[in-house]
């Protein structure tokens, strides 16, 4: 999923400037790598390039996607590789910046000719990139980027490695509140929306088909992404009491929403995050982990799943970086469905390179351990979401039925302090 990014806008202006910049800079390089260097390679490596954050904002969710494209090379190199060819991968860190990205996958096409690209984190970071990978004929499968405006672009060579998109993922939310006995849904609601493409559109999502079934807004605020303090915005939520909270956050503006509720000493009937309060191991150490009892989120990915290869995922986890399946980040989960799915293309057509993968992922239905995926032709997926919520320590599937290991816990208890 995707988190915030404190100067996204000023960052922005420069990410568009280089990316026509280097867009009038095409070279054959990267055309070559593009329409085919996949299939034939004799044995040599199949290089893969990505940028990933490794530092600033998205920096927790960019190591989770990071574990997970090494683990997935490290399985398919110990099977022998792809076709016979060993999967070499280069990863650069870019920073959480939209500027950044655009460089490093300049880079890594143009100079590191690299055979294949995956997308980095976060709707911020993916628009670039994508088109990027667009102007050389990449594909390009992102396991984080899924706000509208990826979409908008209508671009043949992406493929959002998740269920649905991201706007929807909230959706499993509402159906689920709305699906309690009228005593028990909530009446009045708030939204804390951080300003950024994936998290205001998801809670506005949320927000209009609450409306529409009458659950009462008594407060919005989309706050600035540079916002450090969110104090003000949690006093004046607390002021209002509102039976549900929904926040369409990423991590840094989620774990704060949270010290400041426990502060205030506020707690609502139900408390909704995007994004923050699905991180297994960074959620409950930033927050306390008796703070994070009753804390709702969406999901793709949960351990004890039973889609196709999660089980040996979760076992070649463990054993990399230690840990149980309780401590998985989803975003590791998903960026290893983007390699599952470069396997899958391979093993069914006997090829590897990016005409193939665009042509063959366009069609059909692909087994990944996130779940049956298909895609729409801008690169949505057609897919739904799972609801989780920590109960007694752990992240646990609720909601829908088909998928719960534990009955939804409501209201949302207390705060530990």
């Amino acid at each position: 999923m995707i988190r915030s990014n404190r100067t996204h806008l000023a960052l922005a202006v420069g990410a568009a400037a280089l990316l026509a910049a280097g867009c009038a800079n095409s070279g054959g390089g990267g055309g070559d790598a593009g329409g085919g260097g996949g299939d034939a390679g004799g044995g040599s490596p199949l290089v893969i390039g990505a940028s990933v954050s490794l530092t600033g904002d998205f920096s927790d969710s960019g190591k989770a996607v990071q574990r997970g494209y090494q683990l997935w090379a490290d399985t398919v190199n110990a099977a022998g590789g792809i076709l016979g060819r060993k999967v070499q991968l280069t990863i650069v860190d870019d920073a959480s910046s939209p500027t950044q990205v655009v460089t490093n996958y300049q880079n890594l096409i143009n100079k590191d000719h690299v055979d294949l690209a995956f997308g980095p984190f976060s709707t911020l970071l993916t628009i670039p990139a994508s088109q990027v990978a667009k102007r050389y004929g990449y594909a390009f499968l992102a396991p984080a980027g899924g706000g509208p405006k990826v979409f908008e672009q209508n671009l043949d060579n992406y493929f959002f490695v998740q269920p649905a998109p991201t706007v929807q993922s909230g959706d499993v939310f509402v159906n689920y509140v709305l699906g309690l006995p009228a005593d028990q849904r909530p009446k009045t609601a708030a939204y804390a929306e951080l300003d950024d493409p994936f998290a205001t559109p998801l809670a506005e999502n949320i927000r209009t088909k609450l409306e529409a079934a009458g659950v009462r807004t008594v407060y919005k605020q989309v706050y600035p992404s540079e916002t450090m303090d969110m104090s003000p915005v949690m006093a004046a939520v607390a002021a209002q009491h509102p039976d549900a909270l929904i926040a369409g956050t990423q991590n840094e503006d989620a774990y704060a929403q949270i010290k400041s509720l426990v502060q205030l000493k506020f707690s609502p009937k139900f408390l909704f995050q995007s994004n923050g309060a699905n991180s297994p191991l960074e959620f409950p150490d930033k927050v306390g982990a008796g703070n994070t009892e009753g804390i709702v989120a969406p999901a793709d990915w949960y351990p004890g799943s039973t889609a196709a290869g999660s089980a040996d995922f979760t076992a070649a986890y463990i054993k990399k970086y230690g840990g149980d399946a309780q401590s998985i980040d989803d975003s590791s989960a998903e960026a290893y469905a983007v390699g599952q799915l470069v396997s899958a293309v391979a093993a069914k057509t006997n090829k590897v390179d990016n005409a193939t993968i665009i042509g063959a992922l366009h069609s059909g239905v692909w087994p990944t351990l996130l779940g049956d995926l298909s895609w729409s032709a801008n690169g949505a997926p057609k897919g739904e979401f799972n609801l989780v919520q920590w109960q007694k320590g752990k992240l646990l599937p609720v909601y829908p039925q088909k998928v719960a290991q534990a009955a939804p816990e409501q209201p949302k208890p207390g705060w530990a302090g």
